[in-house]
Order: structure tokens, then C-alpha cells, then sequence
């Protein structure tokens, strides 16, 4: 079993990986040890930058008792050219499973097609469904439920918003997304989850996505390998911004979330991200407690709670 996106889950699995994170969140702010994963070792393979996605592997492992083993393209011979299908054989020889942080999907794909352990997708430019967990698991802690929910997404049509829309689809909340034309998400990621009825709507109405939303979220306009593009899409999407006059036009307790890192003044101001309704911060500690549950699944360690 692997975890490359949303889809690869089901309502259910979300629910009891939620569910255990809340726990094992828990279990730490009581400083109960817990070390399931003694003598599991993860290999961490980037291709693309990364601070919460790399430091919460670890730290995730660590604490569960495991290792992790970290490869960047510049320190591995996939950089220097190995096919992707022989560094996964002979990587998963060595290690009880696999979080990979790249650039095509495609990539990822084969990687766990020629795997022996569990992959993980660490980010992907179509998706990041490690992020949207942890996103799923601070609505449900602020929220208490996601059922019934308005949950607005404002900016571009990304690898989030691809992950958002499987959630949507799976989990049966509204979803309601802003994009300016020329950057909306994935056409097959969005005739994935119109075919199992997802409550999903596109707009370039910011205004509209963002009317009594109860969660309020948002990305980079530029994301990582678009740093050229970076000109024209700040003109795209002027006006695409979590200020104070969005969130006035959301529900009154709505929360505000961001994936981090976050341009402050581009897609989110400084006084929104600082202010009483972000849940930015519990959102990014919540990598951790995700990337645990995640973790203990896909190798085989859950123990009763």
C-alpha cells in the first residue's frame, strides 16, 4: 500500500487516520513515550526543497523510535542520472519505507511501481496529500467535524487544491475554489471527483468562494520550478488575496489556513495570517501528528489505542 494522493485513500481511512493523529497528538502533551517503529528505518528522497515536510518525517520517526536515512538529487545517483525504476529496487532493499518530495507525478508513480515498501508522496507537483491530511485533521480539531462544511480555497489551481478537490470528493464537504482562468486545477483530478459526486465548484469570483466560508485557504501564487513565471503571475492574480474584506464576507468563526511558506502581502496579508482566526500554526504542527498516523499504518505498527 502507498500513499501518492487523496484518491488512494477512502472516507474511512481518512477518519481513522485523523482520528489516531488527535491521539497520538495526545499522547505527546502528556509526554506518554511511544515507539512502535524501534529498528524501521525511512528513506527521505528530495528533489525539491523542503522544511515542515522534511523536519516532521524525522522528527515523526524519531519519536516513534525509528530512523531515517535522507537523500537529496545532489547527494544520490538519481541526480546524476540513475533510472528512477533501479534506485527504487535497491533503495527499498534497505529501508522499511519510502517519502519522496519531486517534481512530476510520473516520477513518484514508477518509483512505487518497482518499489518493495510503502512509498509516500512528500509533494508532488499535482499532489500534496500529506499537507491536505494534516489540513483535514485541523478542521476536524477546530471544527469538530468537516460534515456540513464550506471550505474555500482562493488562488492558484495547484498540487493543494488538486488534493483539496480528492478530499472534497471523498469526504462530501463543499468546496468552492477561486482561480484566475488559465490556473485552474487539473482537468483529471476534477473528472475524478465530479464522477463521485464531489461537491466542487470553480469561480473566479473571489467574493463569491469566500461567502460564509467556515474555512478559509490559500498557497503561493508561484510555487516551486514556476520561480520564471513569477512576473506574470503576480499580475494573474491581483486580487486573489486573503485580506481583512475576505474574511469579513466569511462565516464569523471561520479559520484561516495556509500550507506555508506563506508571501505575506502577496496571497495572505500580515494581519490575517497574525490574527485571531488563523489556524496556520496548528496546521503546520500538525504535519507531525499526521505523518505518525501515515507512518504507523503503512508499516504495519498500529497498536490498540
Amino acid at each position: 500500500m502507498n500513499l501518492l494522493a487523496i484518491s488512494d485513500l477512502d472516507r474511512a481511512r481518512v477518519d481513522a487516520l485523523v482520528e489516531r493523529a488527535i491521539m497520538l497528538k495526545g499522547r505527546l502533551e502528556r509526554g506518554i513515550a511511544h515507539r512502535p517503529l524501534m529498528g524501521k528505518v525511512l528513506g527521505l528522497i528530495f528533489e525539491k526543497p523542503s522544511t515542515r515536510t522534511r523536519v516532521s518525517f524525522e522528527s515523526a520517526m524519531y519519536q516513534l523510535g525509528g530512523n531515517t536515512v535522507f537523500l537529496s538529487s545532489s547527494t544520490s545517483q538519481m541526480g546524476r542520472g540513475e533510472p528512477v525504476k533501479d534506485t527504487a529496487r535497491v533503495i527499498s532493499g534497505y529501508v522499511d519505507g519510502v517519502v519522496i518530495r519531486t517534481f512530476g507525478h510520473s516520477i513518484i508513480e514508477e518509483f512505487a511501481g518497482y518499489s518493495t515498501v510503502p512509498v509516500i508522496n512528500g509533494l508532488t507537483d499535482l499532489h500534496h496529500p500529506c499537507q491536505v491530511l494534516a489540513d483535514v485533521m485541523t478542521i476536524v480539531e477546530k471544527k469538530g467535524t468537516y460534515s456540513g462544511l464550506k471550505v474555500a480555497w482562493i488562488g492558484d489551481g495547484n498540487n493543494m487544491a488538486n488534493s483539496w478537490i480528492e478530499a472534497a470528493a471523498l469526504l462530501g464537504f463543499e468546496l468552492v475554489l477561486a482561480c484566475p482562468k488559465g490556473y485552474w486545477p487539473d482537468r483529471g483530478v476534477l473528472e475524478w471527483a465530479e464522477a463521485r459526486g464531489g461537491r466542487i465548484r470553480i469561480t473566479e469570483d473571489v467574493e463569491d468562494a469566500a461567502a460564509g466560508a467556515d474555512v478559509l485557504n490559500t498557497d503561493v501564487w508561484a510555487s516551486m520550478g514556476q520561480e520564471e513565471e513569477r512576473e506574470k503571475r503576480l499580475e494573474a492574480f491581483k486580487g486573489y488575496r486573503i485580506d481583512s474584506d475576505i474574511l469579513a464576507l466569511a462565516d464569523r468563526d471561520a479559520i484561516v489556513m495556509h500550507c506555508l511558506p506563506a508571501h505575506r502581502g502577496e496571497e495572505i496579508t500580515d494581519e490575517v495570517i497574525e490574527g485571531g482566526h488563523s489556524a496556520v500554526w496548528e496546521q503546520a504542527e500538525n504535519r507531525l501528528h499526521i505523518q505518525k498516523a501515515v507512518l504507523e499504518w503503512l508499516l504495519g505498527c498500529v497498536e490498540g489505542a
